[in-house]
């Protein structure tokens, strides 16, 4: 008999929600008997540490290094994550081997029926430099403080008082079942992080058998979008710092890419958008090279040329 495949997992609640949606589909797509496949925890450094924003202690890598390590250790088969929490660039040793289709793209803003609704002057925690600077781009007013830590932890702190209003991913809130939390924000208004409401399962890149197992629930429209959203973030460059959006989808059998980026303080931006075929590779960099091409200093000095 085959062996359980392992999967990876951060241990936070939605990491686990969505892990065990990639199990189950995986386990049907291949008519395998419920909790076949194993669900192993592999605890981060960005959830340990929660008492800093996290472009301060190391960037995205902090959800990914000890699951890579597992990876390649051969303690877990594959892995999943929220892919944008992923870095654009990955070690040539992992691939990712599918992603599931795309959740709600929106955020969802708690504490007031929308942006321009905020009091003058309100506290807003967030920990995203792209939703800082954007709701600085917005509201200039807005006082806006580190807020870390898993949806039930921020929303606790909302309720404390602690700020008067918080962002989430509505993808997010919806699969752990609070679908109704907050009021969406029109990608109009806020665009989201490149690969926003992805969840992505990665594996070794030399695992040929796992990679054929996990192809079989890819979703390959989400796949070629996050690919096009991932090479602009790509060849963007810059880090964890940067406040950078951007949003892929199918319009007339093309691709259409919305992009934004940002000053830190969201002082100033550039915003532009392409219409690309899906098979070409360079779409998404011509659009990052525009559009640093138009930036001011205090955007380009965020980025690097790719």
């Amino acid at each position: 008999m085959q062996r359980s495949p392992i999967l990876g997992t951060r241990g936070s609640p939605l990491a686990l929600v969505q892990a065990h949606k990639v199990a189950s589909a995986l386990e049907v797509a291949n008519r395998w008997t419920a909790d076949f496949v194993q669900v192993q925890v592999v605890e981060t450094t960005g959830d340990k540490v929660q008492d800093r924003p996290l472009a301060e202690i190391g960037g995205k890598q902090l959800w990914t290094k000890e699951l890579d390590r597992a990876l390649m250790d051969g303690k877990v088969d594959f892995c999943v994550h929220s892919l944008k929490d992923v870095e654009a660039i990955r070690p040539r040793e992992i691939s990712i081997a599918a992603v599931r289709p795309r959740g709600d793209v929106q955020d969802r803003l708690i504490g007031a029926d929308s942006v321009d609704a905020l009091p003058s002057g309100a506290t807003v925690g967030t920990s995203s430099p792209r939703r800082k600077a954007q709701l600085l781009s917005l509201r200039p007013d807005l006082n806006i403080v580190p807020l870390r830590g898993n949806v039930q932890t921020r929303l606790a702190k909302l309720d404390a008082g602690e700020v008067q209003a918080t962002l989430l991913a509505g993808a997010g809130l919806r699969r752990l079942g609070m679908g109704g939390v907050g009021t969406p924000i029109p990608l109009e208004v806020m665009l989201p992080a490149p690969t926003q409401a992805v969840i992505a399962i990665e594996c070794r890149a030399d695992d040929a058998m796992t990679a054929s197992m996990l192809t079989i629930i890819d979703d390959r429209t989400t796949h070629t979008l996050i690919r096009a959203e991932r090479a602009f973030t790509a060849e963007l460059g810059g880090s964890c710092h940067s406040p950078v959006a951007a949003f892929a989808e199918i319009v007339d059998g093309k691709i259409r890419l919305r992009a934004q980026v940002l000053s830190e303080d969201g002082r100033e931006q550039v915003r532009d958008e392409a219409l690309f075929e899906c098979d070409d590779p360079d779409g998404p960099r011509r659009l990052a090279r525009a559009m640093l091409g138009e930036a001011p200093e205090s955007i380009r000095s965020l980025f690097r040329a790719g």
